[in-house]
């Protein structure tokens, strides 16, 4: 029997990366899931692997209406909602302060704190009737970047920062009935994408030049995790039985940057 043998999660940006394998490894512990993900693409797929097993829906994290569609469609579908995951976002390919367009900044920033802060918090208003019915909880997709420089420039590790707070505030504006966490992968290979303003929808994280050096170089593990190897933390943090006396905590699943932080310093470098 898995730890999450009869529990309801939903899942945002579950069609790839670390979502894909949260759903993977959520059904695998016994769960049903929902999903909303902004693919058509990855949604046909998820329903061609998984079939009745999910409920996978095509939306925006950045619209409310979404949120609360996938809520509800994943309530009819399974009776209750336990978990709400909060994991969709985009990248912003370390594009420094210097390097930002001017006339672009004001769209970029309201691309990435669109789907990294508002979509946690849309999803996590839809979720919490559900949640308050279960006393269930909440998992927020954190990152690196919120404890530490150079996991992304300005406009990302801002936004996750922001994501470290809502963990924070919800944590303890939702006490005792709902608990609040976070996961904070370190530098993973994904199909991350970008602002569309900056023109890197198209592009992926797994596609910069040197990535899994850079990823290797700045970690004491030596490690490029796979999406797969941070599930567990998400996987104790949604059982209640397992992690009961736990909220407003981030598990820092980021192969131990914060023993030793960064080999080099490249503020100034673009200045």
């Amino acid at each position: 029997m898995g730890w999450l043998e009869g529990k309801v999660a939903l899942i945002t940006g579950g069609g790839s990366g670390i979502g894909r394998a949260l759903v993977e490894r959520f059904l695998e512990e016994g769960a049903s899931v929902g999903v909303l993900e902004r693919s058509s693409e990855n949604v046909r797929s998820l329903k061609e692997q998984f079939g009745d097993q999910i409920v996978a829906l095509q939306g925006d994290v950045t619209l409310l209406e979404d949120n609360e569609r996938a809520v509800a469609e994943t309530v009819q579908a399974f009776g209750k909602l336990d978990t709400f995951i909060g994991n969709a976002g985009i990248f912003d390919f370390f594009a420094t302060l210097p390097n930002l367009p001017k006339e672009k900044i004001d769209q970029t920033f309201d691309q990435v704190f669109g789907v990294n802060v508002k979509g946690p918090l849309y999803g996590a208003k839809a979720a919490l009737p559900e949640l308050l019915k279960t006393h269930g909880n909440i998992v927020f997709t954190v990152s690196n970047a919120a404890f530490y420089p150079a996991g992304g420039g300005p406009l990302y590790t801002a936004s996750k920062h922001a994501v470290l707070g809502l963990v924070r505030e919800l944590a303890y504006e939702l006490a005792p009935k709902i608990r609040v966490n976070g996961v904070a992968p370190g530098g993973t290979l994904t199909n991350l994408s970008g602002p569309a303003a900056l023109e890197q929808d198209t592009l992926t994280n797994s596609s910069i030049e040197g990535i899994e050096d850079l990823m290797k170089g700045t970690n004491p593990l030596h490690i490029v995790p796979s999406p797969r190897d941070h599930t567990g933390a998400y996987v104790l943090l949604a059982s209640n039985q397992q992690s009961m006396a736990m909220t407003g905590v981030v598990i820092n699943s980021d192969g131990g940057l914060g023993v030793r932080g960064f080999d080099t310093v490249a503020g100034g470098e673009d200045l």
